[in-house]
């Protein structure tokens, strides 16, 4: 219910934002537009992969097996097995030994680490936005909150940095899980000691962290003037590729349009002049495109005009 919630909670966030350009940032620098909504919507395809995980972990762990103290029915018929497992609800394990074999349990153990990566992703992401020089979004802050016991005037974001650590506990329990496959002949209890701790705090853990974030997720707030801020100070140099690529359909090989380009974005960079203002009257680019070519191309809507392809691939908008 609560991996649910978050869905929910995503596909909202995702339908808040749709449309809404912001800039898009590799290596931690400027890159190319994208819309908020895209951004988001890559969360919640990732949500759909680690619920069918849980889903398949669950499945994969959740057998018994009644077949004595090594697994060969020596003291009990498997119809007795068949019977109980099938009340219970679970399946059988196909080949015992004194205990279900433990890979199962690393199966359900990796899938709500990737669950904290899910949620650890989704915290970077938003600590990253928040960040007094980028400010884009915010998570909700209450009347009579405390950002900072020193400083008042901090909103920090701190579920999301909860969050992130968090997914560290989840992942470090990943080690003991895949380690505790391995016992001795038909048992050992090497891997008992350990699981009395996984399974009750990975649970507990996740649980937990899917509350916050659906908290955060549910609350966040999208601070438009800044996110178009840092578009206008993103300048236009991130149409490089579009210019490049038109030049390429014009006749120039990948190399010699990119050596064309990146010279005049060099030369706008350290001038100081807009990148395409300085295209349009480049005599080299010129031979190729003119500048009413260059229009067309350069908006920043032709540049997103497929958002609601990739977002009614995932179900989240429906084209008519």
């Amino acid at each position: 219910n609560e991996l649910d919630a978050l869905g929910e909670a995503l596909r909202g966030l995702v339908a808040r934002t749709r449309g809404i350009i912001c800039i898009g940032r590799s290596h931690g620098m400027f890159a190319e537009p994208t819309t908020l909504g895209l951004k988001f919507a890559g969360y919640y395809s990732e949500y759909l992969r680690v619920r069918e995980r849980l889903e398949d972990g669950l499945r994969s762990a959740c057998v018994g097996k009644l077949s004595g103290a090594v697994g060969t029915y020596a003291h009990l018929d498997p119809s007795v097995e068949m019977y109980v497992c099938s009340r219970l609800g679970i399946g059988i394990e196909n080949v015992a030994t004194q205990v279900v074999a433990r890979d199962r349990h690393a199966d359900f153990i990796y899938a709500l680490a990737t669950l904290g990566g899910l949620l650890e992703r989704l915290g970077t992401e938003v600590r990253h936005l928040q960040r007094s020089e980028v400010g884009e979004v915010e998570e909700s802050f209450g009347k009579g909150q405390k950002g900072s016991s020193a400083m008042p005037h901090k909103r920090n974001p701190i579920i999301s940095e909860r969050l992130c650590g968090l997914a560290r506990m989840l992942r470090g329990y990943l080690i003991p899980s895949l380690e505790n496959t391995v016992l001795w002949h038909e048992r050992d209890i090497s891997h008992s000691s350990a699981e009395r701790f996984i399974f009750p705090d990975a649970c507990g853990i996740s649980l937990y962290a899917l509350r916050k974030a659906v908290t955060m997720v549910s609350g966040l707030r999208v601070l438009r003037e800044a996110v178009a801020g840092n578009i206008d100070s993103a300048g236009d140099r991130f149409y490089s590729q579009t210019i490049m690529l038109a030049l390429i359909d014009a006749g120039l090989t990948r190399e010699e349009a990119y050596k064309l380009v990146q010279d005049v974005a060099m030369r706008a960079m350290e001038s100081g002049r807009g990148f395409l203002d300085m295209v349009k009257t480049d005599p080299p680019v010129g031979a190729y495109l003119s500048a009413e070519q260059i229009n067309r191309r350069c908006a920043l809507e032709y540049h997103l005009r497929n958002e609601n392809n990739t977002l009614n691939r995932l179900g989240l908008i429906h084209d008519d």
